[in-house]
């Protein structure tokens, strides 16, 4: 994109420029689920007409953006703005998890939906939050499913996505 700027539109990086300025210093975190707003709270958080018993756990905001583009999730959100990653020295204190401790501590919430990749440092995340923070709770706790992707073949998919697929199988 840089190259494409500067070689076809150099006329158009500043504009660019003062507007990702702008967008820097007017955007922050929300302070709830740790989404992108210029309020304190993001509109997700404040719409009424989301579920408040569901979480959706996401590792980052582009997450929660693919997500919200499906239009298949109704509940709220929680970014961690990271896994956990021992061998990366990336501990749960380098997590936004402090604000997800206190948002399991609603009575009201039902359940916990995991999005995250289905990769080491994902799942270890996963099990860090049951075991520390939901475990001994009535919080029903799910994984999003993983497989072939829609017009996948299955020659085609290595053997972790096949098992994944099978794993994560639903009735017909």
């Amino acid at each position: 994109m840089a190259i494409h700027l500067l070689a076809e539109k150099p006329e158009k990086i500043g504009r660019i420029v003062s507007a990702l300025q702008t967008a820097a210093e007017q955007i922050k975190r929300c302070s709830i689920c740790g989404n992108l707003t210029e309020e304190e709270h993001c509109s997700i958080c404040t719409n009424p007409n989301r579920d408040r018993s569901k979480i959706c756990i996401v590792e980052n905001i582009s997450d929660l953006i693919a997500l919200e583009k499906s239009a298949a999730w109704d509940g709220l959100y929680h970014v961690l703005n990271g896994k956990l990653s021992p061998l990366k020295g990336i501990g749960p204190e380098h997590l936004n998890i402090l604000s997800l401790t206190e948002r399991l501590a609603d009575e009201s919430l039902r359940e916990i939906l995991f999005a995250l990749p289905n990769d080491i440092e994902g799942e270890a995340t996963c099990h860090y939050i049951q075991e520390q923070l939901v475990e001994n709770s009535s919080i029903s706790v799910s994984r999003i499913g993983f497989g072939l992707p829609s017009g996948g073949e299955i020659p085609y998919a290595d053997p972790t996505t096949l098992r994944n697929a099978l794993e994560s199988r639903k009735g017909f």
